[in-house]
């Protein structure tokens, strides 16, 4: 079922640039500021960094869309075993958070100008969570987080700086059903287009 929809949105993203005004490869990184809201977690941000590849594809001047593929690392600081996880016992072990993170981004140019608003959903797909958050077999971390992202990007020639705020949609506790954990992030970054 996967593998249908990802070959529908392939299909979709050909068949629309090949209609659109402009189609723009390029690459981005930057900063991630990156928490998970549940009470077995430290409070604030953590920092981590993104980098990855963007498709645009404008549409006309105002409107277009930007699907991209980013790598993302962070961390977050939790319960040194499943068990006190669920119990929500205070945070002690460190763990970084590898995601590919596919986000799909509308852009719209309202005066045709430099700058551009972004907003739309972000898969994100859990690569590693570089611990040892295991207990009996189950990962502490569901596999897949679906977001929603909103943000600014300023278009300077062949160069993007941007900014976004992403918050989970989907709880990723893999250990019980007694609290939700849902992901927040921050994302400051630059991108070239070629």
């Amino acid at each position: 079922m996967k593998r249908i929809a990802i070959l529908s949105a392939a299909l979709l993203l050909g068949l629309s640039a090949a209609q659109a005004q402009g189609v723009k490869l390029g690459v981005r990184f930057g900063s991630t500021l990156y928490k998970i809201d549940g009470q077995q977690f430290k409070d604030g941000f953590n920092f981590g960094y993104h980098l990855g590849g963007a498709l645009e594809v404008m549409f006309s001047k105002k409107f277009g869309i930007q699907p991209e593929v980013l790598f993302n690392k962070s961390k977050t600081e939790t319960a040194s075993n499943l068990g006190s996880i669920a119990q929500g016992i205070r945070p002690s072990v460190v763990a970084d958070l590898n995601y590919l993170s596919i986000p799909v981004l509308l852009n719209i140019r309202p005066s045709g100008g430099p700058l551009v608003i972004q907003a739309g959903p972000q898969f994100g797909i859990m690569m590693s969570n570089g611990s040892t958050l295991v207990q009996n077999g189950q990962a502490a971390f569901k596999s897949g987080d679906l977001s929603l992202l909103g943000g600014l990007q300023l278009n300077l020639a062949m160069f993007r700086i941007y900014g976004r705020y992403g918050i989970g949609l989907s709880n990723i506790n893999d250990v019980s059903d007694q609290t939700k954990w849902k992901s927040q992030m921050a994302q400051l970054g630059v991108g070239i287009n070629f």
